[in-house]
Order: structure tokens, then sequence, then C-alpha cells
């Protein structure tokens, strides 16, 4: 498996992973997630342009990334993989190489939001050296993204913003 820049031609495939990597919300009462559009094709080419969309590839792509900047951090707006793939490290790979992005950007830290009490959220980027932000010290960007989601309904469950500091000589998880 190897992680590239998306490509025009990948970004159905991405939609199919998001569709498929959200049934498994629906398993654990979170069904209004799973029924969840994924990112249409013009927000796809959106990051895909800007060059802030990299797959996991084994042939097609089995899982992707999307990053923006937020506050001068890279900020991962979403990683999925598709559920027959996970466990085989493609969403960690995704992580390093949007942690090489941010590195090439001068970025000092790795930012994401996600759901607090769901295994493959919170928990997986806990063991992957993200660290649960204070409310009282999010960003003002950080804080615009939250105000978008719960307008969006994902507050319905509790979420969590998470930072990991980039660089070499940040620890990293065995």
């Amino acid at each position: 498996m190897r992680i590239r820049a998306a490509l025009p031609a990948d970004l159905p495939f991405l939609q199919e992973i998001e569709r498929a990597a959200g049934e498994g919300f629906r398993a654990i009462g979170m069904a209004a997630i799973a029924d969840d559009d994924p990112p249409s094709i013009e927000v796809l080419t959106d990051y895909e342009r800007a060059g802030r969309a990299w797959v996991a590839a084994d042939g097609g792509p089995v899982g992707y990334l999307l990053a923006r900047l937020v506050d001068g951090d890279v900020h991962v707006e979403q990683v999925s993989v598709h559920p027959s793939r996970q466990g085989e490290g493609a969403g960690s790979a995704l992580l390093e190489r949007a942690e090489q992005y941010a590195v090439e950007c001068g970025a000092k830290a790795l930012t994401l939001t996600t759901f607090a009490d769901v295994p493959w959220n919170a928990p997986y980027y806990r063991r992957r050296g993200f660290a649960v932000v204070d409310e009282g010290e999010l960003t003002p960007g950080l804080r615009a993204v939250r105000e978008h989601e719960a307008a969006a309904g994902l507050d319905r469950w509790p979420r969590v913003t998470m930072r990991r500091p980039v660089g070499r000589d940040q620890p990293r998880p065995p």
C-alpha cells in the first residue's frame, strides 16, 4: 500500500469509501452519521486541486485524508479507510503523510475534531499521539470548526478537538 496525492479519477472512489466507513456508525446507534452524504465531488476537487487530499492505494484507493490549514496548523478534515482494509495501517500512514505536509508548511501541529466515545475516533487518535485540547484553549479557527459542526448536528454526540505536535523531535506511539 502506498500513500499518494489524490487524482481526479479517485474522487468517486473516495465517496464510496466514506459511505462504507460510515456504516460502522449505524451499529453503535449513530445512524444519522451513517446516513450522512459523503463530501461532494466539487468539495473533493477543491482539496485535490489544493494538494491537500491523499489516498492510501493498493491498486485503487482504500482510504483517504483531506486536510486544510486552520490558524497555521494542518487540520485533518476527514480520514476514512474502507472497512475491508481497516487495521492494515492505512489510517496511520495517511496521518504521517499529513504530518509531512505540516512540516513542509511550517505548521507546528496536526489538529482534528472527532467523536469522543467512538472507539475508532478519539481513542484511535490518542494511540497515535493526539491529545484533547481544552475548550478554553481552542484557536479562533478551531472554535469556528466546532461551531460549524454543531450547526450541522454533530454535537448530538460528545466531540473533542485533538492536537498532535509535528516534527522529528516529537514522540510517536510504538
